[in-house]
């Protein structure tokens, strides 16, 4: 190829333009020494490819292997960078739902964090509450004892009250007198046959020592209320003197038992009443002489002062 294009060289130099014969055998010998040049390196290639294995066509093998080797890394290449944008689409996806998943799970978090803190405070405030109740119920249960003491004292009290009017009176038991305790009082009932005669107010000497002998043991309880309530039977008044019925009649017959206890100067006067009620409380039937008997009467209640006791109940 080399010898061909200096030949066609040479030949349009001599066909252009008139040179020298001097140059002419120049070029020619350059020519000559450029076509032994080129032979020489021909053979040394040659020579080259026949000791390293390679030829031409393998050289070409080669570069075809190596351009389809190409090719496939090129395609492996761009696979895995395909596989790569997925992989990202699909983490910046995951990343993204994390995240969401996050918030919400801190705005749950938050929001239990402050119902838990609310029932703490429900919790702590109720626990102060029950211990407020505690230490009332304690107060209340204390008191309710010092109460359940004082009305167990005025009971006893009132026992021995009673037995004192049982003892005082035991002259006149079995005259239409009876003693009883109930409800925490004490009932001090005398007929009127040992009182007063039939249709009078005025006290019998036998009536006048009960009532004295009574008032001897109010004395030494200057703490009882004593109510003295007086009572009759249904058949109306028809006595004489200055009385309009059978509660009037009653009326007096109370006031004439207050009378006499109040000549006892021992007894406070501010613990005496006197009430009169007719026939309106009877405490048996007005069909029989027996039962009308028993509900001509005067009834001495005795009382224990409670103003201990409603006290304590205000105060529970």
């Amino acid at each position: 190829m080399i010898q061909k294009f200096f030949f066609g060289i040479v030949l349009s130099l001599l066909l252009t333009s008139c040179v020298s014969s001097k140059i002419y055998d120049d070029l020619k010998a350059k020519h000559d020494a450029l076509k032994v040049e080129n032979e020489a390196l021909m053979a040394r290639l040659d020579a080259s490819s026949r000791t390293s294995g390679y030829s031409v066509s393998n050289l070409q093998k080669e570069i075809d292997r190596l351009n389809a080797e190409k090719t496939r890394m090129a395609m492996e290449m761009e696979a895995a960078k395909n596989n790569y944008e997925r992989m990202k689409a699909s983490y910046d996806a995951l990343e993204a739902n994390s995240s969401s998943a996050l918030l919400a799970n801190m705005e749950r978090n938050r929001k239990l964090l402050e119902e838990l803190e609310a029932k703490e405070k429900a919790l702590a405030a109720e626990e102060t509450r029950l211990k407020t109740l505690e230490r009332q119920l304690a107060d209340r249960s204390g008191r309710v004892e010092e109460l359940e003491g004082i009305i167990a004292a005025k009971d006893a009290r009132m026992r021995a009250l009673k037995d004192a009017i049982s003892s005082a009176l035991t002259n006149f038991e079995g005259n239409g007198l009876t003693i009883e305790q109930r409800d925490g009082k004490v009932y001090v009932s005398m007929e009127n046959k040992l009182l007063f005669e039939s249709g009078s107010w005025a006290v019998n000497t036998r009536g006048t020592e009960a009532v004295r002998a009574l008032g001897n043991v109010l004395a030494q309880n200057r703490e009882i209320a004593v109510l003295i309530e007086g009572h009759t039977d249904n058949v109306p008044y028809g006595g004489n003197g200055n009385i309009k019925d059978n509660w009037d009649l009653s009326t007096k017959r109370a006031t004439a038992i207050v009378e006499i206890l109040t000549r006892n100067r021992e007894i406070p006067k501010e613990n005496l009443t006197a009430a009169g009620r007719g026939e309106h409380a009877p405490v048996a039937s007005n069909s029989t002489n027996e039962g009308r008997s028993k509900n001509r009467r005067i009834e001495v209640i005795l009382t224990p002062k409670l103003d201990e006791i409603t006290k304590l109940l205000n105060e529970i």
